[in-house]
């Protein structure tokens, strides 16, 4: 059936329907602002999770009942300016904690903790390890350091001039700095995973306390299961009265008789 034309030359009711029911000027504008409100969510999701990856980010959106792709996902981020996880800043302040370990006797130095490592901070660090009277590397020859960038040419300096070498390990090699990495773990399994912290000063009083418990408490397998500071021959004593030594409210603890 013909339907009737306009006569003023335009479209009649019929092709005005048509074309309405035909276009997808509706459909996009919704789909655009679908689109914003996900670019929104992608860079929300990973600012608040910095160890959320495109995949994680991708599935939580998907939770949500909205389709994106991890493409996408990395698409956006990076034109954020964000970086991928593991490398994405935490919302929570950071601490950088750099410690000095002695590969023959096991002692641990906790040389710093802060929460900006720039090089004003090195060259203090690199002063105090190399101080004349109490400095823990005045017995030192070499330092065996990762190739992080806070290791400066300035630093490398102050250090050969306490008369201290600096050696780089191979890139992505922890095993050649595998006492540190070994550390690490401990500190973190035995004693910071453990614990909430709120601030700065509670964080520098648990390192500190652990590593006095490592230095002077802790029984140490490789070399002969016994506590750095105290002989490798057993002590006569009597055992009936054994008391308990405890740090971190118990989270540490030694048992002395």
């Amino acid at each position: 059936v013909p339907i009737p034309s306009n006569p003023r030359g335009g479209l009649n009711s019929g092709e005005h329907y048509i074309a309405a029911k035909w276009t997808y000027s509706s459909r996009a504008k919704d789909r655009v602002g679908v689109m914003v409100e996900i670019r929104s969510l992608v860079v929300r999701f990973a600012k608040e999770n910095p160890t959320w990856g495109y995949s994680r980010i991708q599935g939580a959106i998907g939770d949500l009942g909205h389709r994106v792709g991890r493409t996408t996902v990395s698409r956006i981020l990076k034109r954020e300016g964000i970086k991928p996880a593991p490398d994405r800043p935490s919302p929570w302040s950071t601490f950088r904690t750099l410690f000095v370990i002695d590969l023959a006797t096991r002692q641990v130095c906790l040389a710093g903790t802060t929460r900006t490592p720039n090089e004003a901070f090195m060259a203090q660090v690199g002063r105090n390890l190399t101080d004349a009277l109490d400095g823990f590397l005045t017995r030192d020859t070499k330092l065996i350091v990762d190739r992080d960038t806070k290791f400066t040419r300035g630093l490398q300096a102050l250090l050969t001039s306490g008369g201290v070498e600096t050696i780089f390990t191979p890139p992505r090699s922890p095993n050649c700095n595998a006492y540190a990495e070994r550390l690490v773990r401990s500190i973190k399994e035995e004693c910071l995973g453990r614990m909430i912290f709120f601030g700065e000063a509670s964080l520098r009083r648990a390192l500190r306390e652990f590593v006095d418990h490592y230095n002077s408490e802790r029984p140490h397998q490789r070399l002969g299961n016994r506590v750095l500071d105290r002989p490798a021959e057993p002590r006569s004593t009597s055992l009936r009265l054994v008391t308990s030594h405890d740090r971190l409210g118990g989270l540490l603890r030694r048992y002395r008789a």
